[in-house]
């Protein structure tokens, strides 16, 4: 078997990462990298990699739903909304990351994703403006490309424009393991499962765009 997969006890094949836990392959299998337009979604999930900075994904997979519970299922403007008393509630809250930072981050980011949606029409289409073209990637993705992947000239990009607008915890590692989670880029490996999936899921998106 190449570098980089990884046989589970259900015999199917994937991405290293995933490892033998259920819940981690449920989220490789049928969630990570799959290309979504969906504001909501987008907002929790680059919420949730600012959150994991300096942790391994796999503690905050495990505090997702108390993360959603806490944060209002990621509702761009009801966490635009909290005050410094659900900043308290939340650095409090055993069920999540009680990063003082990190939580005012997040509400200070869901205000930059109001503007934003105000100047692009969703948060989606902005994104998925970045997207990188075929030029721009790895002519196959196997474990060695993976490896030099944890930052692009795309998340650099992306970074430094989000600072600029105003966000956190948004630096171009985090961004790019974003842009591996919402689909923009398709990063499982050649071999897993997954790969030709999402390919094809891919090609089927309809890109958003941004509102005249």
């Amino acid at each position: 078997m190449d570098e980089g997969l990884a046989r589970g006890d259900d015999g199917i094949v994937r991405c290293w990462w995933a490892g033998s836990k259920p819940d981690y392959q449920v989220y490789h299998d049928n969630e990570w990298g799959t290309p979504t337009g969906n504001d909501r979604t987008l907002f929790e999930k680059i919420c949730l990699e600012g959150f994991q900075s300096g942790l391994s994904w796999y503690t905050i997979l495990k505090k997702r739903e108390n993360f959603r519970a806490a944060f209002a299922s990621f509702d761009i403007d009801t966490v635009a909304a909290f005050d410094d008393g659900d900043v308290e509630r939340l650095v409090l809250d055993a069920g999540i990351v009680r990063h003082r930072g990190k939580i005012k981050s997040t509400i200070n980011n869901a205000l930059r994703a109001q503007e934003m949606r105000s100047e692009f029409g969703s948060l989606a289409a902005y994104f998925w403006a970045y997207e990188p073209k075929a030029d721009q990637r790895p002519v196959k993705m196997d474990y060695a490309a993976a490896m030099q992947l944890a930052k692009t000239d795309v998340s650099a990009a992306i970074s430094k424009d989000l600072k600029k607008r105003g966000w956190s915890f948004v630096g171009p590692t985090t961004i790019y393991a974003f842009m591996q989670a919402m689909g923009m880029v398709n990063d499982h490996l050649e071999g897993c499962i997954c790969r030709d999936m999402i390919e094809t899921a891919r090609e089927n998106f309809e890109r958003p765009q941004k509102s005249l």
